[in-house]
Order: C-alpha cells, then sequence, then structure tokens
C-alpha cells in the first residue's frame, strides 16, 4: 500500500465515523461505524507492517476535513457518494494492479459497498424501510447539485473569459470588451437556465405518467407487486425468508413501496423529481453568471493591457480554484489538478485572444 492509498484509508475511516455521527437511524449508522472499523484496520495493518507508530500516522486530510464540512452544511449524502465513489476507485486499482502482476482475481476486490448491504443485511433490527431507507442515501449521491454548481461556474469562467480575450484581442475599446462581456454573462446564464429548466420539467413531465401506472398496479395488484419487491431484495443477495418479510413489512407503506419499485423498475429516483424546474433554472443561471463575471471585472475601471493582464489573473486564479475543488470528487492531486485548470483556461483564452488580433487587423486594414 503506498502512502497515498494510506491516507485515503484514514480519510475512508475518519469520514465513515462521521456518517455515523450524523446518522439518526441506529442500525444504519452501525453499518457505517462497521465500515469505520474496517477501513482503520486496514490502516493498522499497514502501520504495523511498516513500522510505523500510531503517532506517526497522518491526520486526516484537508479534503476530508472540507467534505465533512460540505456534509455539515449540504447534508451527508454527499459523504457518503464521496466515499461510494472512492471505494469503487480503490476496488478498480486493485484489480488492475492484480492484472498487471498476473494474480488471480478471487472476488475480494469487491466494492465496500457490498459489505455495505453485507452488513446491514446481517443486522437483527434490520427492517425493509431500513434498507429502503439506505438504498436511497447511497443513490442520491448529495454531491450532484455541488458538481453541478463547480462544473457551471467553470462553464462561465473559461465561456466568457474567451469571449473577453477574443474581444480584447480586436479591439482596443474598453466599453466594447466590457459590453461584451455582459452581453456573454447575460446569454450563457440565461442558455444554462434555460437549458436546465427544461431538463427538469421534461423529466418530471416524462416520468409522472409512469409512476402513476405503478401506482395503480400497487392497488390493484398489491400482491403482485409485494412478490416483485421480494425478487429485488433477493436480487441483491438477501436470503428469500428475509426478503419476503422485507417486501410485506415495507408494503404497509405504500408510499414507500411505490418509491423503491419506481426507483428499481423505472430507474427513477422520485426525491429528485420533486425539484423545481424554476429553483434549478435560477440556481444555473447564478453559477454560471459568478464564473462569468471574473474576467469581467477588471474592465469595469481599467482599460489596455492592464485591464487585460488583471482579467488573465483573475481568471487564473478562478480556474485554479475550480480545479482544486474538482479534486474533492476525483481525489486527485490539487496542485495538479488546479494548474491543469488553468493551463486549459489560458490556452483556450490564448487562442481566441489571437483571433481577435487576427480579425482587428484585418478589419484595420
Amino acid at each position: 500500500m503506498s502512502l497515498k492509498n494510506l491516507q485515503t484509508e484514514i480519510d475512508a475511516s475518519w469520514l465513515y465515523k462521521k456518517l455515523a455521527d450524523n446518522e439518526e437511524d441506529a442500525t444504519v449508522a452501525n453499518v457505517f461505524r462497521q465500515m469505520s472499523e474496517i477501513e482503520n484496520s486496514h490502516v493498522q495493518a499497514f502501520a504495523a507492517k511498516e513500522k510505523i507508530s500510531a503517532a506517526q500516522l497522518p491526520p486526516p486530510s484537508w479534503r476530508a476535513r472540507t467534505i465533512n464540512r460540505i456534509g455539515r452544511i449540504f447534508g451527508y449524502e454527499y459523504v457518503l457518494g464521496v466515499l461510494m465513489d472512492t471505494e469503487k476507485s480503490i476496488s478498480n486499482a486493485i484489480i488492475v494492479a492484480k492484472k498487471e502482476n498476473k494474480q488471480e482475481i478471487n472476488g475480494s476486490e469487491t466494492y465496500h459497498v457490498k459489505i455495505l448491504r453485507s452488513l446491514l443485511e446481517k443486522e437483527g433490527r434490520v427492517t425493509g424501510a431500513q434498507f429502503t431507507r439506505f438504498e436511497k442515501k447511497h443513490r442520491s449521491v448529495g454531491g450532484n447539485a455541488i458538481r453541478a454548481g463547480v462544473l457551471g461556474g467553470n462553464d462561465g469562467l473559461v465561456s466568457n473569459f474567451s469571449l473577453v480575450m477574443g474581444i480584447a484581442g480586436a479591439t482596443t475599446g474598453q466599453d466594447t470588451v466590457l459590453m461584451a462581456g455582459l452581453a456573454g454573462l447575460l446569454a450563457g446564464a440565461l442558455s444554462m437556465a434555460l437549458g436546465e429548466w427544461i431538463s427538469v420539467k421534461s423529466s418530471q413531465e416524462l416520468y409522472e405518467n409512469q409512476m402513476q401506472l405503478e401506482m395503480e398496479e400497487l392497488e390493484t395488484n398489491p400482491e403482485g407487486e409485494r412478490r416483485e419487491i421480494a425478487l429485488i431484495y433477493m436480487a441483491k443477495g438477501i436470503p428469500e425468508e428475509q426478503a419476503h418479510e422485507m417486501a410485506t413489512e415495507i408494503l404497509k407503506n405504500k408510499d414507500h413501496a411505490h418509491e423503491l419499485l419506481v426507483r428499481e423498475e423505472l430507474g427513477i429516483n422520485a426525491e429528485e423529481l420533486k425539484g423545481s424546474a424554476v429553483e434549478a433554472a435560477l440556481y444555473s443561471f447564478g453559477l454560471f453568471a459568478v464564473g462569468a463575471i471574473i474576467p469581467v471585472i477588471p474592465f469595469f475601471f481599467l482599460t489596455g493591457m492592464n485591464a487585460i493582464w488583471l482579467s488573465v489573473t483573475f481568471s487564473a486564479i478562478g480556474l485554479f480554484l475550480i480545479g482544486a475543488a474538482i479534486t474533492l470528487f476525483t481525489g486527485k492531486n490539487l496542485w495538479f489538478s488546479g494548474f491543469r485548470q488553468v493551463l486549459f483556461g489560458l490556452a483556450a483564452a490564448a487562442i481566441t485572444f489571437g483571433i481577435g488580433k487576427l480579425i482587428g487587423v484585418s478589419l484595420a486594414g
């Protein structure tokens, strides 16, 4: 195990403990606590092998602490989503390494998400509602909105930075660049908002009819739907007898049963469809605008190359911060991801600035 992987295990153990501490359901909290212990056992085994004392082990990284802070603000479903991605990455890395070394893949590489399900299954007090709630939590991946926010800000910054540099290359007029930048901000933000509104609204309308049909089936043929729910649980590896008990219990609450069937049969997360299309549009508009205003700011009070260089500086800082934020989802090196984002953003702006220069010279001639 490399030091990087050791840090990943330390972070995972710490974050699972945070999930347990903030989970109201005692059964689900116990699952997270056991996962924390499993990850910590990996850390201790590596430390013993490498003769590293407990005092020499590194603390949770800045990434783990930042993820926990975000979880406190936006909900710990986000933290669980990040951990699921981490477990998948670790499992994939183990499988790749074994293939490269021509070692047998024996099944021990299975994702820890399966361990989560297994631990939950073995809990004596587990219920169908708890299992469904856990499934909902790990599927929802609360970081989707945050991920969309980072990407939305990146779209606004890169597109408007390129536009501003293109116009600045073609003309020396401060007012022209400023108006073009503000126009690009509004046009891009409105386009993003409209696209988000259409996306959310069309998804809601597309699935509402199918969800209604599923509810009618539940009301007209409850026994058939109970057997179907049991089969869903059995397909997840739950023993047949327990699967039928869980299906019988969850059917006592028609709304929970409907949510499970809709999610498993239709692939729809009913909670996500409750979102407001207008709210999503406004959110998208705001995120794009925040990124897009950064390269425009210097042109409010400066002209010429002073404004251009300050715009480049502001934009480079913004690009680095976005690249750093992306590491919260990828787990990659902060400096590498940040400077890679800066490089790509500056390259795009340099190309449009060069094209703008050529067009400006052509028009002047």
